[in-house]
């Protein structure tokens, strides 16, 4: 296919109203603020996105703000995450009746299917989309893994494009390339920490949650490497990590959503039962943004 991910594309977080609905005004500026600190793609209701608090109504109406939003800036890429493939494909079919550029397809989770279980979920959806599909290998939050082989044989499904690597093993990542090498098959970084050593293996790009709240700087990593200013990507990426790391300072993705808030983008709590920071979690997160000069 033409499409090919790239770049540095941030993971919506999804703004929520006091009554927990959807804030339209909230994401409309967030989408404009990423775009203009220079990211390569919008990605709304993936992890990041709380994808599981949706309805499918709010997962229509995100789509649906977001393309209006964006107006062909940069790709739409809609996260596709559910148990079964019957589900998956039911929220395909929203995707593409929104008119998104491509689709973040997440291993089904819960359940433990086969490899050969993933490939049937991974082709069966393909077949009801002409969209590009980049597989999303989150196994740390899911227990689902995508092996490098079964990767390689998902390559050859027309749409399936690329693979989202979340696992943090970069021995992974480097057998996604490997085994892909050749074919028209993307490989996008998924932990924020490994951005630069991705791209140095050949990756095209990552998929970061911390550009919400660090958007300049990772795309730096992104635009430095390919500028060949390898010793600023670097710096980029060292001076990236300690907003990463500190994600274990609540539960996921309420980092995100306080460190935005500290920056004066209010985009509201996560759906319960994720909680706000405690106060010595707030305090360590604002020293972890000041000394990054995000606030």
């Amino acid at each position: 296919m033409d499409f090919k991910p790239y770049g540095v594309i941030p993971p919506l977080v999804t703004p929520l109203t006091k009554e927990g609905k959807l804030d339209e005004k909230a994401l409309r500026l967030m989408i404009n603020h990423l775009i203009a600190n220079g990211l390569h793609g919008v990605f709304p209701a993936g992890t990041t996105g709380e994808f599981y608090g949706l309805t499918d109504e709010e997962y229509r109406e995100l789509l649906m703000i977001t393309v209006d939003e964006v107006k062909g800036r940069v790709p739409v890429y809609a996260g596709v995450n559910h148990i079964t493939t019957r589900g998956a494909v039911r929220l395909a079919e929203i995707a593409d009746e929104c008119k998104v550029d491509a689709l973040s397809i997440l291993t089904p989770m819960f359940i433990s299917p086969t490899q050969d279980d993933l490939i049937r979920h991974y082709e069966t959806i393909a077949k009801c989309t002409e969209l590009p599909i980049i597989m999303y290998n989150n196994k740390p939050k899911t227990g689902v893994d995508i092996f490098p082989p079964t990767a390689a044989k998902l390559a050859d499904v027309k749409n399936i494009i690329g693979v989202k690597d979340s696992t943090g093993d970069m021995t992974n990542t480097e057998e996604y390339l490997r085994l892909t090498k050749g074919k028209d098959f993307h490989v996008m970084m998924g932990r924020d920490t490994l951005i630069y050593a991705a791209l140095c293996y050949g990756a095209s790009g990552a998929i970061a949650s911390c550009s919400n709240v660090a958007p300049r700087l990772a795309a730096d990593i992104y635009d430095k490497y390919m500028a060949g200013d390898r010793e600023g990507a670097l710096e980029a990426q060292f001076k990236l990590a300690p907003l990463r790391i500190a994600f274990n300072l609540g539960t996921f993705p309420a980092v995100i959503k306080e460190g935005l808030a500290m920056q004066g983008i209010d985009v509201g709590c996560s759906y319960e039962p994720v909680g706000p920071l405690k106060e010595h979690e707030r305090e360590n997160l604002r020293k972890i943004l000041k000394e990054m000069e995000l606030i």
